[in-house]
């Protein structure tokens, strides 16, 4: 397989399906901020993980930024017990915790010729005046792939690990097949 994956972000969210003050919850989380006219959520920064976390008055909150699911469930889970404080009562045991996207970096080792690339690869969109990368999408599992001339390759919209090495996997096919 392509030299070691790396993850660069992950998403998660999960809803307390209650409703949040967010002016309220303002003031009592260090490192937050909420500016309604700008963004309609709360962003609440924690150090450990190094992530952000967007709560959102509707219960549903969203943790950017995270380098692993491990520390986006923990992020998640650290927000809600500190949303607990402005006293909305939470039963934790039954958060869940959703993946929606998990962005990660891969290294072909190669050089690759995105001209050719976007004649050769269904699925695919290269337009080197808008963005320097060659957009190649697959439908199972459901992932975009940006190629580079580098042989670097960013795959995004993966809901776990086990998809991104199955995506990986069907490009790595896909461009041998292909002579790459």
């Amino acid at each position: 397989m392509a030299e070691k994956i790396k993850i660069e972000n992950v998403v998660a969210s999960t809803d307390i399906k209650k409703v949040i003050s967010l002016d309220k919850l303002l003031t009592i989380l260090e490192a937050s901020e909420y500016e309604p006219e700008q963004f309609p959520g709360l962003v609440y920064r924690l150090d450990e993980p190094r992530v952000a976390t967007l709560i959102f008055r509707s219960g549903k909150i969203i943790c950017v930024g995270a380098r692993s699911t491990a520390a986006a469930k923990i992020a998640l889970k650290k927000t809600v017990k500190n949303i607990k404080r402005i006293g909305i009562r939470i039963n934790e045991e039954t958060i869940k915790v959703k993946i929606e996207n998990i962005v990660v970096a891969v290294n072909l080792g190669k050089d690759l010729n995105l001209d050719q690339l976007a004649f050769q690869l269904e699925d695919s969109e290269y337009e080197p005046e808008q963005f320097p990368g060659l957009v190649y999408r697959i439908f199972d599992p459901k992932v975009a792939f940006l190629l580079f001339s580098s042989g670097r390759v960013v795959c995004a919209g993966a809901k776990s690990l086990e998809q991104v090495k199955t995506a990986v996997k069907k490009l790595e096919a896909k461009l041998k097949s292909l002579g790459v």
